[in-house]
């Protein structure tokens, strides 16, 4: 089986699908990898070490699709449109496809796919259960944006996150609050405390709350915490937004307290929960900072502009996007990882096995056969008719 790690083409992204050390996985199962030049090089992984272990270095973009059975990528055309033109041509009805894709959100490209016959999975669709837990790509970025984010505040604030000592008077820590503690939120709050600062966060799952307090903060109870906040699967559900209404009622008198908030609620096709309002920004001392991690689905924070750093009322509001891409050699090396172990998985001999009874392919699987097959882009109406499988 030979696989194919095309260089990636969405602006910005500096990630790529397979790092050399990460070949060393892939070889247990007789696998060769051939590599487009210059795939790696913007996360620090030049075309030679590459070789080092054993891939080849493909010259143009069109062998590595000529020649290759399965296509790795970090960003598949769900999550990279501007690709679908160049390389729906290049791809055939043998081609297994695999990366982040936004399968939720990108009905029509994987439509295409299944036009076109190719079997795709989508990695944020790794169902978070145990034997999972290697695969778990979703988490391994939300390390790194949590890490980045907290580094992301201490830069944009005015004032130094530890409390110090000094001959010219204490300086007082700054008051950081996380606004969700999933992987992301817990990944910020370690950050943060290792940068001094006071840290409280919250989260609806009150199961949370020892994985905060585990790490050195402060859990805020707002007497909202015993709903079901996450659906099959792992992953957080959408609540309601009498739910959110009343929940950013309760966390008002929290949040104007606060040098930083790091908002890190997100779920997965939808857009993210208003959760800051402009007012309560309003709230908020001049010079605070409000860095909001679902920017790329609207923002957490009425105020986030996409992309973009933002002043109201005195108060920065950061909605970075990609940040994973911002530390592209270790953001590279776990979501390796993560693909490496999951195609040992789809191919413990050697070749692809298509393993409905098997969870985690099931849940992953997108198109198949020349059809979409997974049960939730199969009740989204913008897919043409002839690509949906109808269930038992």
């Amino acid at each position: 089986m030979t696989i194919g790690v095309p260089a990636e083409t969405f602006p910005g992204e500096r990630r790529v699908a397979m790092t050399p050390r990460a070949l060393e996985t892939l070889a247990k199962i007789n696998a060769s990898c051939l590599v487009e030049s210059g795939a790696g090089a913007a996360a620090g992984f030049p075309d030679s070490e590459y070789e080092s272990k054993g891939a080849r270095i493909a010259r143009r973009r069109a062998d590595v699709f000529g020649e290759s059975e399965v296509i790795l990528q970090v960003r598949t055309a769900g999550a990279d449109p501007g690709s679908l033109v160049n390389d729906l041509p290049l791809l055939r009805s043998s081609h297994v496809v695999i990366g982040f894709g936004e399968p939720l959100s990108s009905a029509s490209e994987y439509a295409a796919y299944a036009a076109r016959g190719v079997t795709s999975f989508a990695m944020e669709l790794i169902p978070r259960i145990t034997r999972a837990q290697s695969m778990d790509a979703l988490s391994s970025m939300a390390t790194v944006a949590g890490y980045k984010a907290a580094l992301l505040a201490a830069d944009a604030l005015p004032r130094m996150f530890p409390m110090l000592m000094t001959a010219a008077g204490t300086i007082t820590p700054a008051r950081v609050f996380v606004l969700g503690a999933g992987v992301a939120g817990l990944q910020a709050i370690a950050t943060a405390r290792r940068l001094g600062a006071v840290v409280t966060a919250y989260d609806v799952r009150a199961a949370v709350r020892e994985q905060i307090e585990s790490l050195g903060a402060r859990f805020v109870s707002i007497g909202m915490e015993t709903v079901q906040a996450e659906e099959r699967g792992g992953y957080a559900r959408e609540l309601g937004e009498d739910f959110y209404r009343r929940q950013r009622e309760v966390l008002t008198g929290v949040v104007e307290q606060q040098d930083v908030v790091i908002a890190t609620a997100a779920v997965p096709g939808r857009k993210a929960p208003v959760l800051i309002t402009a007012e309560m920004v309003a709230r908020m001392a001049p010079g605070s900072v409000v860095v909001d991690l679902a920017a790329e689905r609207g923002g957490n924070c009425a105020l986030t502009a996409p992309g973009r750093t933002v002043v109201e009322s005195g108060v920065t509001i950061l909605g970075p996007l990609n940040l994973p891409s911002t530390v592209p050699y270790h953001a590279s090396q776990m979501y390796s990882r993560n693909l490496a172990m999951f195609v040992r998985h789809l191919a413990p001999e050697g070749a692809i096995s298509i393993r409905l009874d098997d969870p985690i392919i099931r849940e992953t699987l997108v198109t198949w056969g020349g059809q979409v097959v997974h049960p939730r882009l199969q009740e989204m109406p913008a897919l043409p008719a002839d690509t949906i499988v109808q269930g038992d």
